[in-house]
């Protein structure tokens, strides 16, 4: 008997398509492989809460190291204000409006009005307070920063002890002395801060 000839079977996925799967799936894994911390401080504000204490200090020491080789301010006040601030990262102004150190809004600026506690005539009281809004935290450092640059309308110079302090302690003092916060324990518990954390470090480093 003559042999049956079989036709092979023409497959309806083109060559293209199972390469285009092949480099979908790969990059798909490749992008599984990164955490979205990879991404730098542009977290959403979940990412943020979960930070440790030391992931905290370390995504922001960099810009603190940086402000301080431009204008003089040390990475161990910055640092300690913004956990005091805060708490970490994980008040509702820092996670969701990137603002780390609860610095007022005026005029047109992007803001939000959320409740604060003050003290006024020896005891706290609470306030609907408007506070500036910012795309990132390094740039809640920046205006930080230069609110002690610039001082105020005011007074340009009232914050010139912080940025002329020798150390933590003499810049904490200036902070109270200028009337930073209205809590009369405020320099102690920056310079508290700065000392658990062992802050100082990068003042130097």
């Amino acid at each position: 008997m003559p042999k049956k000839k079989y036709q092979k079977r023409k497959s309806n996925i083109s060559i293209p398509l199972i390469f285009a799967g092949i480099l979908v799936i790969g990059l798909a894994f490749v992008f599984s492989l990164h955490t979205l911390s990879d991404f730098g401080v542009e977290n959403t504000p979940e990412q943020q809460e979960t930070l440790s204490h030391q992931e905290f200090i370390d995504q922001l020491a960099p810009h603190a190291k940086e402000l301080q080789q431009g204008y003089g301010i040390l990475p161990s006040v910055i640092l300690g204000q913004a956990i005091l601030e805060s708490n970490w990262g994980q008040s509702q102004l820092a996670s969701q409006y990137k603002n780390l150190f609860g610095i007022k809004a005026s005029g047109n600026q992007p803001k939000v009005s959320l409740e604060t506690k003050e003290y006024i005539n020896e005891q706290w009281v609470t306030i609907q307070g408007d506070f500036k809004v910012y795309s990132s935290w390094e740039e809640s450092l920046d205006d930080h920063t230069m609110l002690f640059v610039n001082g105020t309308n005011w007074n340009p110079q009232l914050y010139a002890g912080v940025l002329t302090a020798a150390d933590y302690r003499q810049a904490a003092q200036a902070l109270q002395t200028a009337g930073y916060a209205t809590d009369p324990g405020y320099a102690n518990k920056i310079i508290s801060v700065i000392e658990t954390y062992n802050l100082e470090q990068y003042d130097h480093s």
